[in-house]
């Protein structure tokens, strides 16, 4: 069997992605810590590291889906680890399985720690991990990722920290969970011909360039107007406009895709990368934000 390096393995996993997973988990804690709730806070790195394992599983399935799907192939712009032979299809599959694997023991051992209702949420998050290369075939990409990566983190974070439901982190869970779906459907307008060849049908399929670049637009910018309004009704502390600053790139982000349809699919190249960055800064603000507001206001 082909040894690979250390960098061949990190690249297979797609580091740069993980803001999307990790952000939801940091700004959870950081808002709770605000709120003024008795937390738990080692419980809350391990949920951190467990949510990072499960994205990994998530990505590297998901690749390899895609190659067996016809999805990815030697002339498309989306994963190329297999595409390029740097990996055989057993191994990223051996990979996803593995790390999927760890990360179940992992959530086992919060779900004694803590209680039975984070096994529901853990389940619910697993089982749409490992659908998700059907659902996004179907056009339900969007809503799993708005789920596993939003809405559940957030509510398990607050449960294994706090040892109860907390709906309120849903006001995180909005606007954090936007930018990440702006993630996969920058990846998924670009990738719109070569999905059509595959015979999948994506949500931005669906919509078509134009209405995808649109929806794009409010993923990545009406995150901005919740702060605003959360602030206003005081649901959030005023520091929390400091994410305000990260307004600038998200205005990038949309006005590259708005000119997408017309100027081709080579300008959004790079879009998901770079809306990552946005969602690691967007969320980073927001948690120095709850922070400070806990210690100074």
């Amino acid at each position: 069997m082909k040894k690979h390096s250390l960098g061949q393995w990190l690249f297979a996993v797609r580091p740069w992605s993980f803001p999307a997973s990790a952000m939801p988990i940091l700004v959870t804690l950081a808002y709770l810590f605000w709120t003024g709730a008795e937390m738990n806070w080692g419980f809350g790195v391990w949920a951190l590291i467990n949510m990072v394992l499960f994205h990994v599983a998530g990505n590297v399935w998901s690749d390899y889906n895609d190659y067996k799907k016809s999805v990815d192939r030697e002339d498309t712009t989306g994963a190329t680890t297999l595409t390029s032979g740097m990996f055989q299809p057993h191994e990223i599959r051996n990979l996803a399985i593995g790390v999927f694997v760890v990360a179940a023991i992992g959530g086992v051992g919060l779900v004694l720690l803590t209680g039975l209702p984070l096994l529901w949420i853990g389940l619910a998050g697993a089982v749409l991990t490992l659908l998700y290369p059907v659902l996004k075939y179907n056009a339900l990409g969007d809503l799993d990722i708005l789920l596993t990566f939003a809405f559940l983190p957030t509510i398990g974070t607050a449960f294994v920290t706090t040892g109860a439901i907390d709906w309120s982190v849903l006001l995180i869970a909005l606007p954090v969970g936007l930018i990440t779906d702006g993630i996969l459907h920058s990846n998924n307008t670009r990738d719109m011909v070569p999905d059509k060849r595959a015979e999948i049908k994506t949500l931005a399929m669906g919509l078509g360039a134009k209405a995808s670049a649109v929806m794009y637009s409010f993923e990545v910018l009406f995150p901005f107007v919740w702060v605003i309004v959360c602030v206003a009704m005081k649901l959030m502390p005023w520091p929390a406009l400091a994410a305000l600053v990260a307004f600038p790139i998200a205005l990038g982000c949309s006005k590259t895709m708005m000119k997408s349809p017309e100027e081709g699919a080579e300008l959004i190249l790079d879009l998901d990368q770079k809306t990552a960055q946005l969602q690691m800064v967007f969320s980073l603000l927001l948690s120095i934000a709850f922070v400070i507001s806990k210690f100074v206001f």
